[in-house]
Order: structure tokens, then sequence, then C-alpha cells
């Protein structure tokens, strides 16, 4: 694989890059179910984890272009969960959030290959986050790692949206050539780094195949062989 060449600064995807998102989402509506067992059996026993995740998406859907906020979708989504069981309690829905915001940050678990390569492209790299998610480095334990952090939810657009590739450009303090943008997703990093014309990793840590015959400008299975191609 080429060398990657006239790079200044790195900007990393979040959810599903740096750590495992759907394992720690699960993770954390199971301690909100276990809390609404304590304060609501029957409400409890009404729902399940997949149907949480349900809702929240119909949610998402409802309020997209209205709501950004994501934590404010999440507990918009705990509200109608209540509603759509038969019980309405928006102050049970708030305490639920917070048990859900709590696990969702402090338990996030890194991929093993991510505080070695940060650690050792932060000396050479401008290092920033470009995620459609809320995963803030300092409650992630990451606190100073990176130099710029910035979230779909604070601009009104998402990847693979140029404009978000562009604040990227700003923040970093770099022309397009001189960024290199590392993600898991073809169609939010991959598809708009490449449409933004800078130079991109896909990160495939399963293996899968490119199902939308997309020309990929780097591909590794673990961030460690990032290192090796800069």
């Amino acid at each position: 694989m080429n060398k990657i060449i006239g790079i200044k600064a790195i900007s990393f995807d979040a959810d599903g890059t740096l750590w495992d998102f759907e394992k720690v989402m699960r993770h954390s509506l199971l301690h909100v179910l276990i809390e609404l067992k304590k304060l609501d059996l029957g409400a409890a026993d009404m729902l399940g984890i997949d149907k949480m995740i349900k809702i929240r998406n119909r949610v998402a859907n409802e309020l997209k272009g209205r709501v950004t906020n994501l934590e404010d979708v999440r507990l918009e989504a705990f509200r109608q969960t209540l509603r759509d069981v038969g019980r309405p309690n928006d102050a049970l829905a708030s305490g639920l959030n917070q048990v859900y915001l709590k696990h969702r940050f402090e338990d996030i678990k890194l991929f093993d290959d991510v505080l070695p390569t940060l650690k050792a492209s932060r000396l050479k790299y401008a290092l920033g986050i470009l995620s459609n998610g809320n995963s803030y480095p300092e409650r992630c334990g990451l606190e100073g790692m990176f130099e710029f952090v910035i979230f779909s939810q604070d601009y009104g657009v998402e990847k693979p949206n140029l404009g978000l590739f562009q604040v990227a450009l700003e923040k970093a303090g770099c022309s397009k050539h001189q960024l290199l943008h590392v993600g898991d997703s073809l169609l939010e990093d991959i598809i708009g780094a490449a449409n933004a014309g800078i130079k991109c990793v896909w990160l495939n840590r399963k293996r899968v195949k490119n199902n939308l015959n997309l020309k990929i400008d780097y591909e590794i299975s673990s961030l460690r062989e990032l290192l090796e191609i800069l």
C-alpha cells in the first residue's frame, strides 16, 4: 500500500471507528430497562431493547430538521416510549435519559488499537473528531487528545454533507490536500470525504464487502495499519 504524504491533520469519525457504538448503546439501554423495572415493572415488561431502538429511530426521523441535539432527541424518545406503552410520565422519562447518558459515556470501551494510534499520530499531526454523533472526547477518556471536535448537531448538517468537511478544513487550518479523514462508514465518511476532495481511509474492521463499489483511497482493518501508511 502506498504511503500517504503531505498530510498535516487527521479527522476521525467516532462511533464505530474509535469504539463499538452499537454495543455501548445496547448496554446503556439494558441499564435503562433495569432501572425501569424498579420504578414501573408493568412498563418494563412491555418493552425490550430492540423496541426502544425502533421507537428512538422513529422519533429521530420525526424530529429531523427541527431538533438537532442528540441528547434532546434521546429524551423525547424516552417520553414517547412511555407513551407508547400507555405509561406517559415525563419525569420518569427524564430520569431514564440520565441513566442512559451516564452509561452511554462512562462505559465506552475504546478499541484496543485506538490509544496507541492516537498517541503516536498526534506527535506529528493535528488530530480531530468529525462525527454525526455526540460522544464528547472529555467524557470518553480522550480529554486533550484532539485539537478540534466537530459534531453535526452543532451545524445542522450531517456527513456526507460537504459543509461539515469544510468546517473540518477550517478548524484544522489546512487545505483539502493536507487533511486525511478516517471512518468506518462508506456512505457518511468515504463518500463525504471523496466528494470534498479529501483523502480518506476506510476502517473496515469487520472486513465487509464494498457493496457500493466505491473507489477507496485506502482500506485498513485496524487503526494500527494507519501508522504504517502515514
